[in-house]
């Protein structure tokens, strides 16, 4: 054969194995493209990282997440009432391509564009916890109905007390939020109060937290010494409450009661620190919500409105016309362990 023709044959090969080598390594590119779009990816942005609550919901959410075989990337807001964090971590999460993102609000109204954005994008976004306000700005949330739960705090403490005249406490939450208003009207009407009622002493922020609930409480025992009755947002701050009502050689004489039911918050109603708390379920919206992006993803298919995941009234001290469980009942179901 010619030389020249051997030099042809030969440049033909090697061509011949470029096109090949290009094909499979563009196969395998597209390949690796298509498993990278089937991932299915979930975001949880929570209040904080350190709260009990929110701590339970995170690791539910990714044991929900291992199970069903998606993506989940979790987030929180450095501090109770950080919106600007939480705005930031749902931008990150559009970015990434999340198909679905759980958010617990810091502030209900705060988040309404942030949120627009990501639905306009094709993202679910459900609410745990908190609702937004307005509530369809989510397409759904999966959440404790708060105002039913302070009612039954609010309802326990006044019937516990029987005819005692009340001096109220209230320790709040976190302004802006829909948890906190909700919790806090529900509580007066359990008690049968309204708000500028003189039977309430006072009101102190704790942003739900331990430390601010103590010196938001031995404020308002400095100031008025006849309080007998406490709302507290949540168990941290009633265990700040217990530890100001202690040092001022209170604690046993004043109705204390909240909202939670992490198993520390149980311990404290068995150990008579708090009179009654209200359990909810982080555990319950966590795994729905990774449950409804899944099958979101999967089929098209939408949550929508409002879903109660429900709330137990626990003390060991029950009174009658209120429906409650023991603490043997609530440490066996309760969470933060």
């Amino acid at each position: 054969m010619p030389l020249h023709y051997i030099r042809a044959s030969a440049r033909s090969a090697v061509l011949r194995g470029s096109i090949a080598a290009g094909v499979l390594v563009l196969g395998l590119a597209l390949g690796a493209g298509s498993a990278a779009a089937s991932e299915v990816i979930v975001g949880l942005v929570t209040k904080t990282e350190v709260n009990p609550f929110f701590v339970k919901m995170r690791q539910a959410a990714e044991a929900r997440a291992k199970e069903k075989g998606v993506k989940l990337i979790a987030r929180a807001g450095k501090f109770d009432g950080d919106n600007e964090g939480q705005v930031a971590a749902i931008e990150d999460l559009i970015s990434a391509g999340a198909k679905g993102i759980l958010v617990t609000p810091n502030n209900s109204s705060g988040m309404l564009d942030i949120i627009k954005k990501a639905r306009d994008a094709g993202v679910l976004v459900i609410a745990l916890d908190t609702a937004t306000d307005p509530a369809d700005a989510v397409d759904a949330t999966f959440a404790t109905d708060n105002f039913e739960a302070g009612v039954q705090q609010g309802a326990y403490a006044r019937k516990a007390m029987g005819d005692t005249k009340a001096a109220v406490a209230m320790l709040d939450g976190t302004p802006g939020g829909t948890v906190d208003t909700f919790r806090h009207d529900g509580y007066l009407k359990g008690f049968g109060i309204a708000e500028g009622d003189p039977s309430i002493a006072g009101a102190a922020i704790t942003n739900g937290a331990q430390d601010k609930g103590q010196i938001g409480m031995e404020n308002l025992l400095s100031k008025n010494g006849e309080i007998n009755a406490v709302y507290t947002i949540n168990e941290p701050a009633a265990a700040g409450a217990y530890a100001a009502l202690k040092a001022f050689g209170k604690e046993g004489e004043v109705m204390l009661t909240s909202i939670d039911g992490g198993c520390t918050g149980v311990r404290d109603v068995k150990d008579g620190r708090i009179a009654a708390t209200v359990m909810q379920f982080p555990y319950k919206m966590a795994t729905m919500g990774i449950d409804a992006v899944v099958e979101y993803a999967a089929t098209g298919k939408k949550p929508s409105g409002f879903v109660n995941t429900g709330s137990v009234l626990i003390t060991d001290k029950p009174v009658d016309g209120l429906d409650s469980k023991d603490t043997a009942w609530g440490l066996e179901n309760c969470w933060g362990d």
